[in-house]
């Protein structure tokens, strides 16, 4: 090969190695909570989720085609920093599930969380209008059950309205996202 080819095949493996490591510091990124420690209206999530909300969903794969829609029907109360969520779930498919949340606030705008299908302690940081929540959930799929890890984000519009979005991943490796819209009554 000659010079001028050779050069030409390494500025472009250059460029090339450039772009896909940039994409892949990029895809790495993720929001800080503390980005949204300016925006408005405020969450206070014992205000929020007090009383009953309504919410609608819909949960992608990885290639962004809807698998599954699903409705909930909250019914949340809270005593002091402590706070119980009864999520009543019906999917497209016609099946149930409930998940209750025990949740406790506590200093910094941090929160933990416990529900029977949650392994360990899910851990949220609420900042400015936003709320970001860590944990695992045992996730029955296909007779078996698996671990996986949700990110999931939510943001207060109006004293009415939140938008949620989880990131789900299982061994680092994005699985799907939910995205709900939650509505108080």
């Amino acid at each position: 090969m000659n010079t001028m080819k050779r050069r030409t095949v390494s500025s472009r493996a250059l460029l090339l190695a450039a772009v896909l490591s940039t994409a892949l510091l990029g895809a790495c990124s993720t929001p800080k909570i503390q980005d949204y420690a300016a925006e408005k209206p405020v969450l206070e999530l014992r205000d929020y989720f007090n009383g009953t909300l309504d919410a609608y969903g819909v949960f992608t794969d990885r290639s962004g085609k809807v698998v599954k829609r699903f409705t909930v029907v909250m019914d949340c109360t809270w005593t002091g920093d402590s706070g119980v969520l009864d999520e009543a779930f019906t999917y497209s498919d016609g099946s149930t599930q409930r998940r209750i949340w025990r949740l406790t606030r506590h200093a910094g705008g941090r929160y933990t969380g416990v529900a029977d299908d949650v392994v360990g302690t899910a851990q949220g940081q609420q900042s400015g209008n936003a709320f970001n929540w860590a944990y695992t959930l045992a996730l029955p799929v296909d007779g078996k059950v698996v671990e996986v890890q949700f990110d999931d984000w939510m943001y207060l519009m109006n004293d009415k309205v939140m938008l949620n979005k989880a990131a789900m991943r299982k061994w680092g490796v994005g699985l799907g996202e939910v995205t709900l819209s939650f509505f108080k009554r």
